[in-house]
């Protein structure tokens, strides 16, 4: 078996982040689930009831010789808003902000690095908020916030639009999203 990596991303609604990495070539799965809070095994109504400290986050299992992980951080770059603090888009609350938590010391500096481009090159005059974390222990959200964009695909077709994700984008990145 070909050996394979990991990549956690906050980047608001889970769904949105799991739907928008599915699509990457060399993703093998997404798990939605919460990390970097102070209760073990949360519930998705604790967490967005803003108690525990966790975000909403995607854990990316990924096959490091088909795509990099620095691909993967240039694609998260591009699924957030990455000047909203503690929110994305409709969602707001600590449980929505956007981070990327690194699960070794290359991915940390793999993912400093990769701010300090995007800090270079930034189409925006807003300063970035997204912060960057260890990884620590990860909880899978429970089975219907998997895969939901395929499961609720007109209810998740809905959410997206009426929470202002791609519009937004759109307005940060232009056609590079």
């Amino acid at each position: 078996m070909a050996p394979t990596a990991v990549a956690t991303f906050a980047g608001g609604c889970f769904w949105c982040v799991e739907a928008d990495f599915d699509k990457v070539p060399g993703v093998l799965s997404t798990t939605s689930g919460y990390t970097g809070g102070t209760v073990a095994h949360p519930s998705y109504a604790q967490v967005a009831a803003k108690v525990t400290g966790h975000a909403e986050v995607v854990r990316i299992v990924y096959d490091p010789a088909k795509l990099s992980y620095e691909t993967l951080l240039g694609k998260f770059w591009l699924s957030i808003d990455p000047t909203t603090k503690n929110g994305q888009f409709c969602d707001s609350g600590s449980p929505y902000r956007t981070a990327i938590f690194t699960h070794d010391a290359s991915q940390a500096a793999a993912a400093r690095a990769s701010l300090a481009a995007l800090e270079k090159s930034k189409p925006f005059k807003q300063p970035i908020v997204t912060t960057m974390e260890p990884a620590g222990a990860f909880y899978p959200a429970e089975d219907d916030h998997q895969d939901y964009y395929r499961k609720n695909a007109v209810r998740y077709a809905c959410y997206r639009a009426s929470c202002g994700r791609d519009l937004r984008l759109k307005q940060l990145w232009g056609a590079a999203n």
